[in-house]
């Protein structure tokens, strides 16, 4: 199997304009992705997918790969989608948030490894909660798995919730996942999903995968132990600066 790794990469975000093009300690966010996506050793290529000149030009400086799209797409996954319907030779496509500098590439690796499986359409990664914090967090989906690792539910609330049972104890209780919003697609899977329309849970939600289990997509799940951090805001910014660089 051909692997694509693609970073999609706007920047015209509604909390951080730009952010694709800030500078961490010398280099832009965006190279950081790029390199560190590079490190993978599942990948055949790597390519940014943009609607900006400014971004495209910035990665045709550090030499990446670049495939310019439309303007108009309302999730990651679209964009990741024209990007395929230009390209050619590829069995799988892995959608990789462009805002996080640091990603492991271990984890891009132990999506890919989901498709040892020939049953697999869709994959996504998950984490085991260990804070409290983060279990009551709503910015911060929750994901329900069957046996076979597959994802049953996604939600921004606390799944599954205990009845009967006092919060503060459910982490001893309970195993609970947060869902790491990398995607890898079968390149066909990955064409019929733009087709779909967006579903009730979906809009209720605000999680589009909700989409693709509402229509019946099976969603393969990996466990990673590896921590992701986004950059979102210039706050996320400043936690970045202190915890990669010792800067206050």
């Amino acid at each position: 199997m051909k692997f694509l790794g693609i970073i999609p990469a706007r920047y015209a975000s509604s909390r951080f304009p730009g952010k694709p093009l800030i500078d961490i300690e010398g280099k832009t966010m965006i190279q950081r992705v790029y390199e560190q996506v590079k490190k993978s050793t599942k990948l055949n290529d790597v390519v940014v997918a943009t609607d900006d000149q400014r971004i495209a030009q910035t990665v045709s400086s550090f030499g990446g790969n670049i495939v310019m799209t439309a303007g108009h797409h309302q999730s990651g996954t679209d964009r990741c989608a024209e990007v395929i319907a230009q390209v050619n030779g590829y069995d799988i496509a892995i959608n990789i948030q462009g805002d996080e500098p640091f990603i492991n590439p271990i984890q891009i690796d132990l999506l890919a490894d989901c498709f040892k499986n020939p049953h697999t359409k869709i994959a996504t990664l998950v984490k085991e909660i260990t804070q409290e914090d983060e279990l009551f967090n709503v910015n911060i989906p929750k994901v329900v798995r069957n046996i076979k690792g597959e994802a049953i539910y996604f939600s921004r609330q606390t799944i599954p919730f205990l009845r009967g049972m006092e919060k503060e104890n459910w982490l001893q209780n309970q195993t609970f996942y947060k869902h790491i919003g990398i995607y890898a697609y079968q390149i066909e899977t990955l064409k019929e999903l733009t087709k779909l329309p967006i579903s009730m849970l979906e809009e209720a939600e605000a999680l589009e995968q909700l989409r693709w289990l509402e229509n019946g997509y099976a969603i393969q799940t990996a466990i990673t132990e590896h921590e992701t951090v986004a950059i979102d805001t210039k706050e996320d910014l400043s936690k970045i600066l202190k915890l990669f660089f010792n800067k206050d």
